[in-house]
């Protein structure tokens, strides 16, 4: 029975698949999902130091322009303060404006998460690459939620 029920979820996930890049504004669930992965990787990379796999899952054009050294270099006061935001896995994120395609086609996801003591807040832009919606610019701040 496990193996069956393991086996129903995991064509589940492979049948609904990632979120396709295309024209139009994904639905509010692969919204979260893009912003969710895209933050937890980029808090693994802070966390561990190892910076390849967030490279990878980055648009063609911002891989081609910095290498994982290079996110490492920009990423580097997150590194120093050990600053940990996992805590977002279990919360939803909340959007600051609506999501929406620039001129450039990129999608634009603008919002926060309310945790505490801090908050998580984000400015994430992505574009089609290789089929899928892919990160260019990840813009993160982690703040008591009363300073600007």
């Amino acid at each position: 029975m496990r193996s069956y029920l393991c086996w129903a979820i995991m064509s589940a996930l492979l049948l609904a698949g990632p979120a396709r890049a295309e024209n139009t504004v994904p639905s509010a669930e692969f919204q979260e999902i893009l912003i969710k992965t895209s933050l937890l990787t980029l808090n693994d990379a802070n966390l561990t130091g190892n910076y390849t796999v967030l490279h990878t899952k980055l648009a063609k054009v911002f891989r081609d322009q910095i290498t994982p050294d290079g996110l490492k270099k920009g990423f580097k006061p997150f590194a120093d303060q050990k600053v940990d935001f996992g805590l977002i896995s279990a919360k939803p994120p909340i959007a600051s404006v609506e999501a929406k395609l620039d001129n450039r086609g990129a999608l634009l996801l603008r919002g926060y998460f309310d945790t505490a003591p801090s908050r998580v807040t984000y400015e994430l832009d992505f574009l089609p690459s290789e089929g899928l919606w892919k990160p260019i610019m990840l813009n993160v701040r982690v703040k008591p939620p009363n300073e600007k």
